[in-house]
């Protein structure tokens, strides 16, 4: 076997790419590695292309290290902005080696203060995704919130996908035009 080529230990439950359909891999699937960004694992089998998340790292002898902060609350409590800007890099679309900042898919991130009794901050993400039929596009929004929710001060957030400008790739940074080759 190559190191990129594995056999899944247990049964799990996987995310099918374009789709975005949630299905179950048998214990025994032979699979191919293909990338491993984000804390996921995209995948190959017989049976297409799929996203692996990483607490299920262990089924296909693989370890993803939990997702850490490295910014406190701001003196009012209020959410370190570019903590949630480097939670939001972490994001990746699983066919793309890019996160979805330097691919330019994040139009907006705003914090405002939770009027409840329990107070915080909820943080609003508005983002489109590189192709409007990317059945990807709940589980890329849902990654980026559980992301954001680990930034310290965060009670809330909303990851909300808007198709308004049309995504084009001149929005990509020139980091991630880099990592594609590109320029």
């Amino acid at each position: 076997m190559s190191s990129k080529e594995r056999t899944l230990a247990r049964e799990v439950t996987v995310t099918q790419i374009p789709s975005g359909d949630r299905q179950t891999l048998p214990a025994g699937t032979t699979l191919f590695i293909h990338q491993t960004l984000g804390g996921s694992f995209t995948v190959q089998t017989d049976f297409g292309l799929f996203r692996i998340d990483g607490k299920d790292g262990d089924a296909i002898g693989e370890q993803v290290t939990e997702s850490t902060v490295k910014a406190a609350a701001l003196a009012d409590g209020s959410p370190d902005p570019a903590a949630v800007w480097d939670q939001l890099r972490k994001v990746f679309d699983p066919e793309i080696p890019v996160n979805i900042v330097d691919l330019g898919l994040v139009y907006s991130m705003d914090i405002e203060k939770v009027g409840t009794p329990e107070g915080g901050f909820k943080v609003n993400i508005a983002m489109t995704l590189t192709a409007p039929g990317c059945g990807m596009g709940p589980a890329i929004a849902a990654d980026a919130k559980d992301k954001i929710l680990l930034v310290p001060g965060v009670a809330d957030a909303d990851v909300r996908i808007t198709w308004e400008p049309a995504w084009n790739q001149s929005m990509i940074s020139e980091e991630g035009k880099m990592k594609l080759g590109l320029i």
